[in-house]
This record gives C-alpha cells, structure tokens and sequence, in this order.
C-alpha cells in the first residue's frame, strides 16, 4: 500500500536519486514520462532540495510502498491565490500504474486545504504527451511561454498550464 506524505529533510538523498532515476539516462527510459532524449544533465542538485524542503513556501509530498520511495510531487505557494507544481515523478518502472494521478490528487488537495484558487505548472513544449495527460486532468495552457533557465541549443520553451481549483 502507497503512503503519501510530507517529505523531511532527511529525505533530500532519496528523493534526489528518485528525480533522476525518473527524469535522465536509460533507467528514465523505462518509463513514459521522461526527458532524458531532451536533456542529459543532473535535474537537480543535493543542495538544491535541501533548499526547498527547509523552505516554507514548499510541501514535498512523498510517496512510499513500505520503506522504498516510489514517487514525489512538490507544491509551492506563489501568492494567497496561486501555486506552482513541480517535481511529479513516479519511479519510470512503477509509471502508468495511477499512482502519478494520486500525487496529483493529493497537491492539489493540499493547494485547496491552503485556500490555493489555482494550481500551474510548466511543461517543455516538445513533451506533447505530458500535455496532453495534465490536460486531461483539468489544467489549460495559458498561452504563456517561458524560457528554460539554461541557454540550450536548440533553445528549449516551457507551456504554462494551468487549473482553477475548487474551493475545498
């Protein structure tokens, strides 16, 4: 049975072999849900999560079969109306078995219980998939674009999406 809950800092070192297994190289390609054909970088670094888990503004939640980390979500509240969501990774050889959807449920649960009117998020252009999945699921692209924050060649953009959120 999965377990979803508040990530703490003694978490940092798992949940940063999670992103990467989840999001570069050959063991992301497992999965559908990866940009390691797009990118082959470090997505993360120790000391990055470490800064947003000691940071307020941002819940990691956590998914946990027994002791193993299957998966993560991380919610950051922008203003009093508006959260981001980021990080939603599942271990690519656990994907497409609905635990990614309950990740999703549970942020935007979260966002909802902290009076959060919306949730948004960026996804690279090129993963039409990925779109198309959120899209599914409620969020709408704005129209908005934004750059990468690492000059690429070629230049990579994100789509802003976005969802209302009832209130809870």
């Amino acid at each position: 049975m999965t377990i979803i809950t508040p990530a703490s800092p003694a978490d940092a070192p798992e949940l940063k072999d999670l992103l990467e297994a989840a999001y570069r190289g050959d063991s992301a390609r497992q999965g559908w849900n990866h940009e390691a054909d797009i990118l082959d970088d470090e997505r993360t670094s120790r000391e990055e999560l470490e800064a947003l888990l000691a940071d307020r503004s941002v819940t990691i939640l956590t998914a946990r079969d027994g002791d193993s980390l299957v998966g993560c979500v991380a919610v950051t509240r922008k203003d009093l109306r508006l959260a981001y969501l980021g990080m939603l990774c599942v271990l690519p050889t656990l994907q497409s078995g609905g635990l990614g959807r309950k990740l999703l449920d549970a942020a935007e649960d979260l966002a909802r219980t902290e009076g959060i009117a919306a949730m948004e998020m960026t996804v690279i252009d090129s993963r039409a998939a990925l779109i198309a999945w959120y899209e599914r699921r409620g969020y709408l692209r704005t129209g908005e674009t934004r750059p990468f924050p690492v000059l690429r060649d070629p230049p990579i953009t994100f789509v802003v999406l976005e969802k209302p959120l009832a209130p809870a």
